[in-house]
């Protein structure tokens, strides 16, 4: 008897906790049912690492440069513990997660929360729904991007297949950027001097600059493959500053996957990938040993008139000897391969690329595309001049400071977090809702640039109802010259619904937009001297930011943050905050 009332109470407290977890977590979907919860902890840590022959201390986490992977499944619980062990403070941001009802978890510093302070820890606590792909993780403050990421492989659910041949092996292959400098330094004195940042020292491949850099050839990423099979490649870009041309010799890539969304598969030597963009790639081998040792290689796509780093880093690709024995076998004296890349300003290979990413629209995979639209925005988007502070040299155009804006409206970072304000209804002092829907002086945007370069400067919210459908044209300008604006939207994946050059024409242009299978994205190029086209569903109620992927753009103003508020079901509001939501 006494062990039946135990059983019973044993089984009476499993059911009250499975209960009180519900009550906890009302957000969750039906998907978390199927999925289980994975726990991750990411210490945040100074560590001495070497590359160029060059040692730095720098801020890592759990000690790895690039960061440990984050592995989970469809409709898995994600709870990631971070724990602040350095001087500055810190945010992650879990590139592309939906965050449906979790923007707590979100990560941009003063946005969606206040950053983690030194010897403080945060729990960040997040389920994904109805993706499955390769994303990635990064710090969202400053700059601290440079060395803290690390990859997000998203497994379909178990039984489900890929919509293309299993591969043999699938391989995160992590594009990043090594400085010798520190770079909480380097945006620091750009921004005093208002002038454009140094640039970094090598491009790196899962943190590798590899051997086309002066003491790298023991740094240097190796893909080692067996003939006659297929490999997925989990292909991200976390460079602070730079897109990238991607290209393996004599190997064609199928891409299969973008922003861990399915696309229709499609063959390329060569692919484009802008910072914030990842790319699933299928690399199918050689028949047979080829009698040869092939180059990867990566290096940017330049489009501005700033510095860049002009750069190449190189992997290696090496096949196993096909009449080896259990134990792999590489030869080291066969020829070397190198593969031909676009020239660093190809815009039309980059529009020929982009224009063949298409939804795969099927009944199990649909391109929910927003066939009405409610509310309709134009934002420029480019650079501007802010004027030079009384008694102090100046490093920008004609002596001012540089700045980024939408819509001329340069972005003021907060000292309390909007979603936060938002929640407790304390918006005042912090943000307004008046953000300009479009421009308030409409001009030539890609002609001759206009005397006054001058920018604006707020802390200026979008509000939309909950489920409104949102059309957003963003257009680049020339002012301080064309380029092109890897732009990223938290919280939302959105449809590229059309792109094209020279100023958008409002009554041509939507007659040409895709509304059947348009690539769907959180991360997208606004070509230079040119526009893009997006649509998406507001349906996730919270503050959502959107900004350049270009980190130093970003620094510069190029943001501006969405607040959707809740709709009337209990499941369509924003739960309350965790209770370690670091403090201000």
């Amino acid at each position: 008897m006494d062990a039946f009332l135990l059983h019973s109470r044993a089984l009476a407290g499993a059911l009250l906790f499975a209960f009180s977890t519900l009550l906890l977590f009302p957000e969750l979907p039906c998907a978390q049912q199927n999925g289980i919860t994975r726990h991750y902890k990411f210490d945040i840590q100074m560590t001495n690492v070497t590359r160029l022959c060059h040692t730095k201390s720098m801020v890592t986490v759990n000690g790895q440069y690039p960061g440990p992977r984050i592995v989970a499944r469809e409709g898995d619980r994600v709870i990631v513990k971070v724990v602040n062990h350095v001087q500055s403070n810190v945010s992650i941001h879990w590139h592309g997660v939906r965050q449906l009802r979790s923007g707590w978890a979100d990560g941009p510093a003063y946005v969606a929360q206040c950053p983690i302070q030194t010897g403080h820890s945060y729990v960040y606590n997040f389920t994904i729904v109805a993706q499955r792909g390769t994303l990635f993780w990064h710090a969202h403050i400053s700059w601290l991007r440079a060395t803290l990421y690390g990859p997000i492989i998203i497994l379909p659910k178990r039984g489900v297949p890929y919509p293309f041949a299993k591969p043999y092996k699938e391989v995160p292959m992590i594009f990043g950027e090594w400085w010798n400098a520190d770079t909480e330094a380097v945006i620091n004195q750009a921004l005093q001097t208002g002038g454009g940042p140094n640039v970094s020292d090598a491009y790196t491949i899962n943190g590798l600059p590899g051997p086309l850099y002066n003491c790298s050839a023991k740094d240097t990423f190796k893909l080692r493959v067996k003939p006659g099979r297929t490999y997925l490649l989990r292909i991200i870009n976390a460079a602070l500053n730079d897109e990238l041309f991607f290209s393996i010799a004599n190997h064609t890539l199928t891409i299969v996957e973008v922003d861990a969304v399915y696309v229709k598969p499609f063959d390329t030597n060569t692919l484009i990938i802008t910072p914030g963009q990842t790319t699933n790639v299928l690399l199918h081998t050689k028949p047979t040993f080829p009698g040869a040792t092939f180059l990867m290689l990566a290096r940017p796509y330049a489009t501005g008139q700033g510095t860049f780093d002009n750069s190449t880093t190189a992997g290696i690709l090496e096949y196993q000897h096909s009449n080896a024995s259990s134990s792999p076998s590489f030869s080291k004296k066969l020829p070397l391969f190198k593969p031909s890349l676009p020239s660093l300003n190809d815009t039309k290979f980059v529009a020929d690329f982009t224009r063949k990413l298409r939804s795969l629209a099927t009944t199990q995979y649909p391109a929910k595309v927003p066939q009405t639209i409610d509310r309709r925005f134009f934002f420029t988007v480019g650079l501007g001049t802010s004027p030079c502070p009384k008694n102090q040299t100046c490093q920008g155009p004609n002596g001012t400071k540089f700045a980024a804006t939408v819509n001329n409206v340069s972005f003021s970072m907060p000292t309390t977090a909007l979603l936060q304000a938002h929640f407790f209804g304390q918006s005042k002092g912090v943000y307004t809702p008046d953000f300009p829907i479009i421009p308030l002086m409409p001009l030539n945007y890609t002609g001759a640039p206009p005397n006054n370069t001058l920018v604006s400067n707020g802390t200026r919210l979008v509000v939309l109802p909950f489920n409104t459908s949102v059309e957003l044209v963003m257009q680049d300008t020339s002012i301080l010259g064309n380029e092109s604006h890897p732009l990223h939207l938290h919280g939302f994946n959105f449809f590229v619904v059309g792109q094209g050059f020279g100023n958008h024409d409002p009554e041509k242009d939507p007659a040409k937009f895709n509304l059947v299978d348009p690539v769907e994205r959180n991360t997208v190029s606004v070509p230079p001297g040119g526009w893009v086209a997006i649509r998406f569903l507001a349906d996730n109620p919270g503050v959502w930011f959107m900004h350049c992927h270009l980190e130093v753009h970003t620094s510069w103003g190029l943001k501006m943050a969405w607040l959707v508020l809740d709709g009337n079901l209990p499941n369509q509001k924003l739960p309350p905050p965790p209770s370690d939501l670091p403090k201000c």
